[in-house]
C-alpha cells in the first residue's frame, strides 16, 4: 500500500521516471554483453502496389525505349483495308516510342520523345530544355500518314464498278516547330514560336463526276482524286505578366501560306466517249493578327475578363478547269463548262471584343455574364476565261462585299448548394446583321448556262437572331450512384431583304436565284440522360440515352407563289450501354453497345419521280447503325498478360434507287478480332505480340469494297 501511495505522490514519480529509463538502458547494454535473446529483426518491407509489381518494381524507371514492327496481310480490296485499318499495305518497323529526361545541371533538364517507324511515315521527334526559373527551349518535328480509298461508285444495272486500283491514296501531314520563352520571377513572362505545316498526298473525294442519263447512267461514279500540296509558316509573340490581382496578356501572330489542289476525275469510265479534267486552286495568302486580354479580381468573389483581337487577311488566287484528250475516244464536244486564266483576291478585316464577369453572388452559386461583338469586313474580286465543248471561250469578271456585325450575350449559372446535387444552366443570345453586294459570274456561252448577274449589282441586307437554352443537373441519390440529365434548345432565324435584285422570282423564272429566299428558320431540341450505377465494388454500369430532333423551315420570296416549306428534318436518337466488371484481381472485363437511329426527310421523298411513279426520286437520307465492342485483360503470371477484343460493326440502310438517281446509304458489316500477350523478361524489359483479323461486307458497293487482313505486330520496350 505504501508503495502504491508512493508511486501514486506526483513528484516520486516524476523523479523515478528518468532514473527507471536509465536502468532499463543499463539492463539492455548489460544484455548485449551476454546470452541474451537478440534484438528483433528489421520489419519486412511493405508489400509492392499493382503498379510497381507490373511496371519495373519499386525503382521508379522514368526513361525507356520501344521497337517495334508489323505488316498488314490482305485479301480483298486493298485500298478499302488500309483505308479502315489505317496502315501501309507493306511491313513497317522502328521506333514505337522514346522518352528520355535528364540533368545537365542542377537547374537544368532535358528531355527528348521520339518516334519513327518507316514505311508507315510515322515520325516524331521533341526536345525541350528548361531551366528553372529562367525559361526554356524547344524544338519539335512531327509527320504522319492518313490513308483514303479513291475508288468511284458502284453502278448496279450494270454490275459496273471502275477502282483506281491497287493501294490506298496516301496524304502525309506534318509540322516543324522552335519555342523559346523566358519566365524569369517577378518578370514579364515572353515567348515566341515559329511553327511550319504542310500538307502533300492524295486523298478519295466524295465527288464522283457527271452523269449520263441519255446513255442510261443516272450516276456519275467515276473514280476521283483531290492532289494536295499546301505549307504556311507562321512566327507568334506573346507576352504576359501579373500586376497585383491583374494578370495581363498580349501577342502578334504572323502566317503566311500557299495552298494548291487539284481535283482529278476519271470522266465517263466505260463508256464510248470518255475523258477527264483537272479543276485546280491555287490560293496564297498573309494573315497578320494581335491580340490582347486581362484577368483582374476586383473582389475576392469577382473576377473581371477582358479580351480585344484584330485580323487581317489578304489571299490571291488562280485556277483553272481543264478537260484532258489523253483517253481513247475523246469529244472535245462532251466537254462540260469549265474555265481557265482564273485570277483574283480576297481581304478581310475582323474585329473581336470579349468581356465577361466571373461572380460568386452567394456560397456554392456562380454566375458569369459575357459580351462578345464581332464586325467583320470583306471584299473579293476574279476575272478569267469560261470555256464549254468547243464553242468560242466568253471572258468573264466577278465582284462581291461583305460586312457583318454579330453581339452574343451570354449568362452561366452554377449552383452545388444541395447535397449530393449539382445544377447548371446557360442563355445565349446572338443577334446580327449584314449586307452583300454581287456582281458578274460565270457566262453564259453561245446561250447555253445561267446568265450571269451582269454589270448590276445584286444587293441582299440579312439579319440573325439565334438563342440556345441549356439546362442540366447531376443528382447522387445513393452511394454508388449518379444521374447526368441535360438538354437544350436552340433556334436559328435568319431574314433577307433583297433592295436590288438582277434575277425574277416568279413562277416563270428559270433563274431566281441569288435572291429568291427572304427566310429560313433551324430549330433543334435535344435531350440526355446518363446513369453511372455501381452495384457491387467489381462492377460498373453506364448507360446512356439522347434524343434529338431538328427542322428548317424554308420560306421563298412571296412572288413566286410558293408556300413556306419544311425543307428537312432529322430524327436522331442515340443509345449506349457500357458495364466494367473485375471478377478476380487478375481479371477485366470490358463490354460496350451502341445503337443510333438517324433519319432525314426532305420533301422530294414524297415526290415520285413523274416517268416512274413507283420509284421516288430523292429516298429520306438513314445513318441507323450498331456497334458492339468487348475487351478483356487476364494476368496469367506476374509475367504475362493477355489481351483479348471483339469489335462488330452494322449498318443497313441501303436502297437500290439507281433507276432514279445517285444510290445514298449504308450497307456495310464488319467483324475485328485482337490479341495481345504482354510478356515482362525482366523487371524493365518487356516484350508484346499483336494479332489482329477484320472481315469487312460492303453490300452498297456489290462486294466490290470487300476485304479480309490480319495485322501482325511486335514490340520491345527497355525502361532504364
Amino acid at each position: 500500500m505504501k508503495l502504491k501511495w508512493l508511486w501514486g505522490n506526483e513528484w516520486v514519480r516524476r523523479c523515478f521516471t528518468p532514473l527507471a529509463g536509465l536502468c532499463g538502458a543499463v539492463s539492455t547494454i548489460s544484455a548485449a554483453d551476454t546470452n541474451a535473446p537478440p534484438a528483433k529483426a528489421a520489419p519486412a518491407p511493405s508489400p509492392m502496389t499493382p503498379e510497381q509489381m507490373f511496371e519495373g518494381g519499386t525503382n521508379p524507371y522514368s526513361n525507356w525505349l520501344e521497337l517495334g514492327a508489323g505488316g498488314l496481310l490482305r485479301n480483298g480490296n486493298p485500298a478499302q483495308s488500309q483505308q479502315r485499318r489505317q496502315m501501309p499495305g507493306t511491313a513497317y518497323g522502328g521506333i514505337e516510342d522514346l522518352h528520355f529526361k535528364g540533368n545537365l545541371n542542377t537547374n537544368t533538364t532535358i528531355t527528348v520523345d521520339g518516334r519513327g517507324l518507316f514505311d508507315n511515315n510515322d515520325y516524331k521527334l521533341n526536345v525541350a530544355i528548361e531551366r528553372e526559373k529562367v525559361g526554356y527551349v524547344r524544338f519539335g518535328y512531327r509527320e504522319f500518314r492518313t490513308w483514303s480509298n479513291g475508288d468511284g461508285g458502284y453502278y448496279p444495272p450494270a454490275a459496273a464498278n471502275y477502282p483506281l486500283g491497287g493501294n490506298a491514296l496516301a496524304l502525309d501531314r506534318g509540322e516543324l516547330f522552335v519555342e523559346g520563352g523566358l519566365t524569369l520571377e517577378k518578370k514579364p513572362k515572353v515567348t515566341f514560336k515559329y511553327t511550319h505545316t504542310f500538307r502533300n498526298g492524295d486523298e478519295g473525294s466524295t465527288s464522283w463526276g457527271y452523269a449520263h442519263p441519255a446513255l442510261g447512267v443516272t450516276e456519275g461514279f467515276s473514280p476521283t482524286v483531290y492532289h494536295i500540296d499546301e505549307h504556311a509558316d507562321a512566327f507568334q509573340l506573346d507576352v504576359s505578366h501579373e500586376i497585383k490581382a491583374t494578370t495581363l496578356n498580349a501577342g502578334v501572330r504572323f502566317e503566311m501560306g500557299h495552298l494548291n489542289e487539284t481535283l482529278k476525275v476519271d470522266q465517263y469510265p466505260g463508256e464510248p466517249v470518255q475523258n477527264n479534267f483537272g479543276d485546280g486552286q491555287g490560293t496564297s495568302y498573309n494573315l497578320f493578327n494581335g491580340h490582347f486580354s486581362s484577368e483582374t479580381w476586383l473582389k475576392k468573389n469577382v473576377m473581371l475578363g477582358t479580351g480585344f483581337s484584330y485580323s487581317h487577311l489578304e489571299d490571291t488566287y488562280a485556277g483553272s478547269r481543264a478537260y484532258s484528250s489523253e483517253l481513247p475516244g475523246y469529244d472535245p464536244a462532251q466537254n462540260g463548262f469549265g474555265y481557265n486564266a482564273l485570277n483574283g483576291g480576297a481581304r478581310m478585316n475582323d474585329y473581336v471584343l470579349d468581356l465577361s464577369l466571373f461572380t460568386i453572388p452567394l456560397k456554392n452559386f456562380t454566375i458569369v455574364p459575357s459580351l462578345r461583338v464581332e464586325r467583320q469586313d470583306w471584299d473579293a474580286d476574279s476575272s478569267g476565261i469560261g470555256t464549254l465543248s468547243d464553242y468560242a471561250p466568253v471572258a468573264f469578271a466577278t465582284t462581291g462585299e461583305r460586312g457583318m456585325l454579330d453581339v452574343r450575350e451570354r449568362l452561366d449559372l452554377r449552383y452545388n448548394g444541395l447535397t449530393n446535387w449539382v445544377f447548371y444552366g446557360r442563355a445565349e443570345l446572338t443577334e446580327g446583321e449584314g449586307d452583300l453586294k454581287e456582281t458578274g459570274g460565270m457566262p453564259q456561252i453561245n446561250g447555253i448556262g445561267v446568265p450571269p448577274l451582269g454589270p448590276q449589282t445584286t444587293e441582299t441586307d440579312d439579319s440573325r437572331l439565334f438563342q440556345k437554352y441549356t439546362a442540366g443537373a447531376r443528382w447522387y441519390p445513393l452511394r454508388r450512384v449518379a444521374i447526368d440529365a441535360s438538354g437544350y434548345y436552340k433556334r436559328d432565324d435568319y431574314n433577307y431583304n433583297n433592295p436590288t435584285d438582277v434575277t425574277a422570282n416568279d413562277i416563270t423564272s428559270v433563274d431566281r436565284y441569288p435572291a429568291y429566299l427572304v427566310a429560313q428558320n433551324f430549330e433543334t431540341y435535344d435531350a440526355s440522360l446518363r446513369l453511372t450505377l455501381r452495384p457491387w465494388r467489381n462492377v460498373n454500369l453506364v448507360s446512356r440515352y439522347e434524343h434529338q430532333w431538328s427542322t428548317v423551315l424554308t420560306t421563298p420570296d412571296a412572288i413566286s407563289t410558293l408556300p413556306q416549306v419544311e425543307s428537312s428534318s432529322l430524327d436522331s436518337h442515340i443509345l449506349g450501354q457500357d458495364v466494367g466488371w473485375s471478377p478476380w484481381s487478375r481479371l477485366y472485363l470490358q463490354a460496350g453497345f451502341t445503337y443510333v437511329l438517324s433519319k432525314t426527310t426532305t420533301p422530294g421523298a414524297d415526290a415520285p419521280l413523274a416517268v416512274t411513279p413507283t420509284i421516288p426520286g430523292v429516298l429520306p437520307s438513314q445513318n441507323d447503325y450498331w456497334m458492339l465492342n468487348f475487351s478483356s485483360t487476364f494476368v496469367l503470371n506476374d509475367k504475362t498478360d493477355l489481351n483479348l477484343g471483339y469489335f462488330y460493326y452494322r449498318a443497313n440502310n441501303h436502297y437500290d434507287n439507281a433507276a432514279a438517281g445517285v444510290l445514298y446509304g449504308s450497307d456495310a458489316q464488319e467483324h475485328s478480332l485482337s490479341a495481345s500477350v504482354v510478356y515482362r523478361m525482366r523487371h524493365n524489359i518487356r516484350l508484346i505480340l499483336r494479332y489482329g483479323y477484320s472481315h469487312y461486307d460492303d453490300v452498297a458497293f456489290g462486294g466490290q469494297r470487300n476485304y479480309e487482313a490480319h495485322v501482325v505486330s511486335t514490340s520491345l520496350q527497355y525502361r532504364f
